[in-house]
């Protein structure tokens, strides 16, 4: 798990994180949500170490990885996956490539060790025999995929995936979001996803924070997200007239007043 303690942060006179604590869970898929400028960017940043917070702790296994040193945050770093907005690959590398970047650079393993385990997560991925393709023939779903083995490729203890839905249609969205909650859980990865897509709250949110202001204005998971009653949540996730009605929907199901199961052109006719 990641904890993060009271961590502030500001850019001259600008206060962009103030006071933020929260315990990032191991195993299960942490979402940080909020309209833009609420601060959750700097805030990934910060907890992955591309920006070092002005005051607070960000620990991994207890230690303030601000107070290592370097020889120290090099090994925290090697047990980081990052999967980026753009997918980040290299176009001028094949997809093996890119995958076994990585390994490249952290590992003294063989040639043939190193290509068994690039094939091994881009199986798991759903991405057998594209060794050979660059990501210019790539789907934009494929080239998320290729990122999320790359991220996972030296078995990581955290996996940061900022905008996973990123230019994807819901459909593509949807196989993206049930690969990473798949992954977390069989690895038990702290994963710490940045996200505007409500669909990924709803669908792999088991725990959720919501900022506000530099500040956490709520925290809880996608079963209570149905029930909050914080009025700056419900603005951000329910805003319109058809999400503030499928929320409500939502609510019966799960207090049981309506059937999860029920046929609605019957009840329609009926």
């Amino acid at each position: 798990m990641i904890e993060v303690k009271n961590i502030k942060k500001g850019f001259g006179e600008r206060t962009v994180l103030n006071g933020v604590s929260v315990t990032m869970q191991a195993g299960k898929c942490n979402l940080i949500i909020g309209a833009s400028g609420s601060g959750k960017t700097v805030f990934m940043k910060s907890m992955v170490g591309l920006l070092v917070p002005d005051e607070g702790e960000i620990c991994y296994n207890e230690k303030d990885f601000n107070k290592l040193n370097n020889e120290e945050k090099k090994e925290i770093r090697q047990q980081i996956g990052m999967l980026f907005q753009g997918s980040a690959l290299f176009d001028s590398l094949t997809v093996e490539q890119n995958v076994m970047f990585p390994l490249n650079m952290f590992t003294k393993d063989t040639y043939a060790k190193k290509l068994k385990r690039v094939n091994e997560v881009l199986e798991r991925v759903k991405l057998k025999d594209v060794n050979r393709k660059f990501p210019a023939e790539l789907s934009g779903g494929m080239k998320k995929r290729v990122g999320i083995a790359r991220a996972i490729v030296l078995n990581p203890k955290y996996l940061f995936v900022d905008e996973p839905n990123s230019g994807l249609d819901p459909q593509t969205s949807l196989v993206i979001d049930k690969l990473v909650k798949e992954i977390t859980t069989e690895y038990d990865i702290t994963t710490v996803v940045n996200t505007h897509d409500m669909n990924s709250v709803m669908e792999i949110g088991d725990h959720i924070i919501f900022m506000f202001q530099g500040k956490k204005e709520w925290e809880g998971s996608n079963k209570e997200i149905i029930f909050n009653k914080n009025e700056r949540l419900n603005e951000f996730i329910f805003a319109s007239d058809f999400l503030k009605d499928a929320k409500d929907m939502r609510m019966l199901e799960q207090t049981g007043k309506i059937n999860n199961d029920r046929d609605m052109d019957k009840l329609l006719k009926g």
